[in-house]
């Protein structure tokens, strides 16, 4: 089997809102079983890889353009092997490029599908389901890449002229956009493939706010809503406030509708909307490949002591009554998670202001469009439910898979920020096996 490759990884950091972002490098895992093309592949040779250590740097949406405006919370892969590279030297014995941008360098569709047991339901399931993205400023290639990713991985076309795909702004407009923003371009990228990925038959709306503020990002989340999205994935955050509770009554507070969130990039600590209690908050793993009958392992995603998935505790926002947990009076994050390390990230295609090719990207903006997809899959949310709940009801299941290593900082109550068996706070009740955890 494979093994992972430690380092040490650069300290960086990030402030919410307003802010700079930094450049981070981590471990290299070796992981990841390639595209649909080579999936079935057996080692041939075993290339000579000079470079174990891939480096990346936060998008620039993480770097809010104004004050009061949000961050988004990804990551762009710029140099070193990655993981599904590394993977490809030794079935193919020739050494990738680094940063080559003519290929794939992270995880696809069937890898996805594999690590949480999706295979089945994404191949038959998503039939007239319609998952909305919602991000800030307009990204004017996102058809056209978002057509590039699926025709590579063999997925059916979704486009504007076959249903499939609708881009609008927060008001509903298909012709009055938001301006161009080529930060938020990538972020849309990631969230559009990865619900391609997960979901490959669901229809996608693309939700563009005019802005990266609250109130243009939830008035961005009710358009949805009311276009008849039943899945909305939001991969953004920011400090906590005082108006989080208004925020909450204002824009998340969506029965029989599945709000998906990410719960951050810097460590141990809360951020909202990820805070709401509306929400289900999706932290962040490193996936692996390992000899286990699942064939994959996860850990918390952690870089250094500033970078790696939130989790902690809400200052503002009540503790939902599903939630049981006694080290947070109020609100804890996360609920479930998924893969975000950039050492294990994902493939994506983009070409608006950077080179046109593949990229891979990681954070927690990657976690959360791909439960996004899984709720998806599920099925339509009952009338008047909460879907946040829907994992709590299958807690400790086999619907679960349980992440019982790795923490993302320190904390006074340890299973806030370290992984234990049963629920804890970077990983919620764990990663999707099946959608049975995502139904109700």
């Amino acid at each position: 089997m494979r093994t992972s490759l430690p380092s040490t990884p650069a300290p960086r950091g990030r402030w919410r809102r307003i802010g700079s972002a930094a450049l981070g490098t981590a471990a290299l895992v070796l992981a990841g079983l390639g595209t649909a093309a080579h999936a079935g592949a057996t080692p041939m040779a075993t290339a000579k890889v000079t470079s174990s250590q891939a480096t990346w740097t936060a998008t620039p949406c993480a770097t809010p353009r104004k004050t009061g405006e949000l961050a988004c919370d990804s990551f762009r892969v710029t140099g070193g092997l990655t993981a599904f590279q590394k993977h490809q030297a030794q079935i193919t014995g020739v050494t990738p490029k680094s940063a080559d941008a003519s290929t794939p360098s992270g995880y696809g569709p069937s890898n996805l599908q594999s690590a949480y047991g999706l295979t089945s339901a994404a191949g038959s399931n998503g039939s007239g389901e319609t998952i909305a993205i919602v991000d800030a400023y307009d990204d004017p290639n996102a058809a056209a890449d978002l057509a590039t990713y699926r025709s590579y991985y063999g997925l059916s076309a979704c486009t504007v002229a076959n249903g499939c795909f609708k881009k609008v702004s927060q008001t509903g407009s298909t012709t009055s956009l938001p301006s161009a923003d080529s930060g938020w371009a990538e972020e849309i990228s990631l969230d559009l493939d990865m619900t391609s990925a997960i979901c490959p038959k669901c229809n996608i709306l693309l939700v563009e706010a005019k802005s990266a503020t609250m109130a243009n990002l939830g008035t961005a989340v009710n358009e949805a809503v009311a276009l008849g999205a039943k899945y909305v994935s939001n991969s953004y955050g920011g400090s906590e406030s005082s108006s989080d509770t208004t925020y909450d009554s204002s824009y998340f507070n969506h029965t029989g509708v599945a709000i998906t969130v990410s719960a951050g990039d810097s460590g141990y600590g809360a951020e909202y909307p990820a805070a709401s209690k509306y929400v289900t908050a999706v932290g962040g793993t490193a996936l692996s490949t390992s000899s286990t009958t699942r064939g994959w392992t996860e850990t918390v995603w952690k870089t250094s002591s500033t970078e790696g998935t939130g989790s902690g505790c809400s200052a503002y926002d009540a503790k939902p009554t599903w939630q049981t947990d006694t080290g947070c009076t109020k609100r804890t994050i996360a609920d479930v998670s998924a893969v975000a390390d950039p050492a294990t990230g994902v493939s994506v295609y983009d070409s608006y202001g950077i080179t046109a090719g593949w990229y891979t990207f990681g954070g927690t903006s990657a976690s959360a469009p791909i439960i996004a997809g899984v709720y998806a899959l599920g099925g339509t949310p009952s009338s008047g439910s909460y879907p946040a709940k829907f994992p709590y009801n299958a807690a400790g299941t086999s619907a679960l898979n349980d992440v019982t290593s790795g923490s993302n900082g320190s904390c006074s109550s340890s299973y806030l920020c370290t992984a234990k068996s049963g629920y804890d706070g970077p990983t919620g009740w764990g990663t999707p096996e099946g959608v049975a955890a995502f139904t109700g």
